[in-house]
C-alpha cells in the first residue's frame, strides 16, 4: 500500500505544486541552455512525474519501475494519458538499465526526478540508487529533482519518549513493603537498536518533552551531483538551551525542487514549522525519533556536539563533549542491540512495560487471586509477570514463554533464578512431570504475544489455556478471565485518505491505478481490518461503543464458531463525512472514548474502512445506522467481518 499512500502524499505536494514546479523549472533550464530535456525517473509508480515532465516540455522520458504490477499499471495510465510516444515505462531496478545503441535508454539523461525517500530520507535505498544514477545513467552536473534535501535534528530530554527505549525499574508494593524489579546491567548498557522510530510527532505534546538545542542542520545531499552511500557523520556544535538530561533526537527533513531553494517542502513538525497553519498531513512521511545510545547530563551554555551518523540505509546519532576532529568515537560502527529486548519488544512495547499504573492494575488483580500454596503459571512473551507473582507471594512460579534467555537475564538481576522456573515447551507438549507433578491454580497473562498484529491475535492465550486444560486445577483461576471485542464508528480527521481514491491528480487520469488498488482490496483477507497506532490519528466518535463479542477464558475455545450480528445507531452530527466521504470507518477497541476519542497508546487498534464508494440507494440526509455480522472461527482464530451503512429504516 505504500504506492497508495505516496500518491496522497504526493496530493498535499501537488496541491503547493512543489513537485510541478520543479521539474517546469528543471526543463526550463535544460531548454535555456539549447538542449533536448532527457529525464530519467527512477520509481516512477503511476509515472506520474513522467507525465508532468513531459507536460513541462521534455522531449523524452525514460520511467523505471522495478515493481511488474506497478509498472504494467504505469504503461497503461501513460498510454491513456496520450503520453505513449514520449514516456517509456522500463521495468527494471535502475541498478539494470543499460545505455547505448542497443540499451534500455540511448544516451544519459539530463534531468533525474525521483522519490525514493522514507520518513528517514535514506531508508529506502535512495543513496545506493543516486550514486548508480550518476555513475551510469545521467550526464555531468545534470538537474535534478528535488535538487537538494537537508536533514535537521533537535534534541530533547523526555521521559516518555525514553520509555520507548529503556526498561525503568518497575515498583511494587507487597505485604514485605516495596519491592523495585530492576533492568539487567545489560539493559542498561545496551545502544539499543539502529532502527528509527518513525511517528506522527505532531501528536506528541509539547509537555512530554524538553527541547535542549535549537533546530540544527545536520546535512544536506545535493542530487545534481554524484552521490555518495558510503558511511559518513556530520557533527554540530551547539550550546544547549537548558539543563537536563539528553535523551532522544527528534529529526525530519524537507527537500528544495530548485538549486535557488525557492520551491520547498518540508517535514517540519508544528514547532519548528514556518507557517504551523500550513501543516500538511502525509502518512508515508512523518517524522523520526532517534534515541541516543545512553543518556548524558548537559548544562545550559556548555558547548556539545551533536553528530548525525550514517551508512547507505540508515541513520543514528550520539552526542560528544569534544570537537569531532579530537574524537576517533564519531566514526562509530552503526549501533546493535546485545541485550535482546530491543529485539524482542516493539517500542511501544516498552512504553507499556513502564506504566507504572497498568502495573498497579495486574498487582491489585493479583492480590484478589493468589493464594497461600499458589501455582501459577504466566503466558506471555517478555513478561514481567511472573516477578511480579513471586513478590506478590506464589508459592511456586512457572513461565510458559518464547523469550527464554532474555527473561533469564532479568531474573538473574532480580535474584530470581531459582525462584522462577521456565519451561521452554509449546503448551500442548507440556506433562505432568513439567509441572514436577502439581496442577496449576492460577493461570495468568497479559496477554501480550511478538506475533501478533491485530488485537484479537492475542487471543493465543486463550488457545494455550485450552492446551492447558487437563493441567489446571479443578479450582483454577484464569487471568484475565475473558476478553471483549467492541465496535465504534469514527471519523477520522486524516487517516481517510490513505484509502481515498484518486482519480485525477494534477490534471493526469489515474484511475486505473485506483482499480488496481481496488481488485486487490476485494480479495477477502483485505476486506478485513488492518492494525493502526490510533493515539496518532485524530479522530471523533460518530456512535457509542458496541460491545459485540465476549471470549471467555474460564471455558476452552468453542469448537462452533462464535457469531454476532447487530446495528449501530449512527449520532446526529453536522458536518460528518458518512458515506459522501471514506473518512468514517469501524474501529474495534478495548478503550473506550472521552470526548474525542483517546486511545490505549502501547498498541494498535485495529481499523475496518468502509467502501470508498457511497451506496447509492442511501438517502444522503437523515439518520443512519451501520449494520454488522462479526465471526470468530475457533479453528483458524481469524475474525471475519460485514459492515453495511443503512438508512435506519431498513
Amino acid at each position: 500500500m505504500k504506492v497508495f499512500w505516496l500518491l496522497h502524499d504526493w496530493l498535499q505536494l501537488h496541491g503547493n505544486v512543489k513537485y510541478y514546479h520543479g521539474i517546469r523549472a528543471a526543463v526550463s533550464r535544460v531548454k535555456d541552455r539549447g538542449q533536448k530535456a532527457l529525464v530519467l525517473d527512477i520509481g516512477t509508480g503511476t509515472g506520474l512525474l513522467s507525465m508532468m515532465a513531459v507536460t513541462a516540455g521534455a522531449d523524452f522520458c525514460y520511467a523505471i519501475e522495478v515493481f511488474k504490477p506497478m509498472a504494467d499499471a504505469a504503461v497503461k495510465i501513460v498510454e491513456k494519458n496520450g503520453f505513449s510516444d514520449k514516456i517509456k515505462v522500463i521495468n527494471k531496478h535502475s541498478t539494470e538499465v543499460t545505455v547505448g545503441p542497443d540499451g534500455d535508454m540511448p544516451c544519459r539523461a539530463n534531468i533525474l526526478v525521483t522519490e525514493l525517500f522514507d520518513t528517514e530520507l535514506i531508508g529506502e535505498g535512495a543513496l545506493p540508487s543516486y550514486e548508480h544514477a550518476h555513475r551510469h545513467l545521467v550526464q555531468e552536473n545534470c538537474e535534478a529533482v528535488p535538487h537538494r534535501a537537508t536533514v535537521y535534528a533537535q534534541l530533547v530530554e523526555s521521559r516518555r519518549m525514553w520509555s520507548w527505549n529503556k526498561l525503568f525499574p518497575v515498583h511494587v508494593q507487597t505485604s514485605l513493603g516495596e519491592q523495585v524489579i530492576v533492568p539487567p546491567l545489560e539493559m542498561e548498557r545496551c545502544p539499543g537498536a539502529p532502527s528509527v522510530y518513525d511517528i506522527q510527532l505532531n501528536q506528541v505534546s509539547p509537555a512530554d518533552f524538553t527541547v535542549l538545542s535549537d533546530v540544527l542542520s545536520m546535512f544536506s545531499v545535493d542530487f545534481s551531483k554524484q552521490v555518495s552511500s558510503s558511511a559518513a557523520c556530520h557533527s554540530r556544535q551547539f550550546e544547549p538551551l537548558a539543563s537536563g538530561r539528553a535523551q532522544v533526537v527528534l529529526s525530519w527533513w524537507d527537500i528544495e525542487m530548485d538549486p535557488e531553494g525557492k520551491i520547498k517542502c518540508t517535514m517540519a513538525p508544528f514547532w519548528a514549522h514556518s507557517d504551523p497553519d500550513g501543516l500538511q498531513w502525509r502518512d508515508h512521511w512523518m517524522q523520526c525519533v532517534y534515541f541516543l545510545p545512553q543518556e548524558e547530563p548537559v548544562l545550559q551554555g556548555s558547548a556539545l556536539c551533536l553528530v548525525a551518523h550514517h551508512d547507505d540505509y540508515c541513520v543514528w546519532y550520539s552526542l560528544q563533549r569534544t570537537s569531532p576532529e579530537k574524537n576517533a568515537r564519531v566514526h562509530q560502527m552503526r549501533p546493535v542491540c546485545d541485550c535482546q529486548a530491543h529485539l524482542l519488544w516493539t517500542r511501544p512495547r516498552f512504553g507499556e512495560i513502564n506504566d507504572q499504573n497498568r502495573t498497579d492494575q495486574y498487582a491489585q488483580a493479583l492480590r484478589t487471586v493468589l493464594k497461600p500454596g499458589s501455582v501459577c503459571l504466566c503466558v506471555s512473551d517478555g513478561s514481567l509477570l511472573p516477578v511480579l507473582a513471586h513478590h506478590l507471594g506464589a508459592e511456586q512460579v512457572l513461565g510458559l514463554h518464547l523469550s527464554v534467555s532474555f527473561l533469564r537475564r532479568i531474573f538473574k538481576a532480580n535474584q530470581l533464578e531459582d525462584k522462577v522456573n521456565i519451561i521452554e515447551k509449546r503448551p500442548e507438549l507440556l506433562t505432568n512431570a513439567d509441572l514436577e507433578g502439581k496442577k496449576v491454580s492460577l493461570l495468568l497473562g497479559e496477554p501480550f504475544f511478538t506475533t501478533s498484529l491485530l488485537p484479537w491475535h492475542n487471543l493465543y492465550f486463550w488457545y494455550v489455556r485450552t492446551a492447558m486444560d487437563q493441567h489446571l486445577d479443578p479450582g483454577a483461576v484464569v487471568m484475565p478471565q475473558a476478553a471483549s471485542l467492541h465496535a465504534m464508528v469514527v471519523e477520522f480527521r486524516d487517516l481517510w485518505r490513505i484509502r481515498s481514491p484518486c482519480g485525477d491528480c494534477e490534471g493526469f487520469d489515474v484511475h486505473i491505478m485506483d482499480d488496481m488498488i481496488q481488485r486487490a482490496l476485494d480479495f477477502r483477507e483485505s476486506k478485513e481490518a488492518e492494525p493502526h497506532p490510533l493515539w496518532e490519528y485524530p479522530c471523533r466518535s460518530l456512535s457509542e461503543p458496541q460491545h459485540v463479542l465476549t471470549f471467555d477464558f474460564r471455558q476452552p475455545v468453542p469448537q462452533q464458531p462464535m457469531r454476532a450480528e447487530g446495528t449501530v445507531e449512527l449520532r446526529s452530527c453536522l458536518g460528518w463525512r458518512l458515506p459522501r466521504c471514506p473518512g468514517a470507518l469501524t474501529v474495534f477497541l478495548l478503550l473506550s472514548p472521552q470526548g474525542h476519542c483517546r486511545w490505549n497508546p502501547h498498541c494498535k487498534q485495529a481499523v475496518y474502512f468502509f467502501s470508498t464508494s457511497p451506496d447509492p440507494t442511501v438517502p444522503p440526509d437523515g439518520p443512519r445506522t451501520v449494520s454488522y455480522a462479526v465471526e470468530f472461527h475457533p479453528h483458524t482464530g481469524d475474525i471475519t467481518m460485514e459492515f453495511r451503512l443503512a438508512d435506519s429504516s431498513d
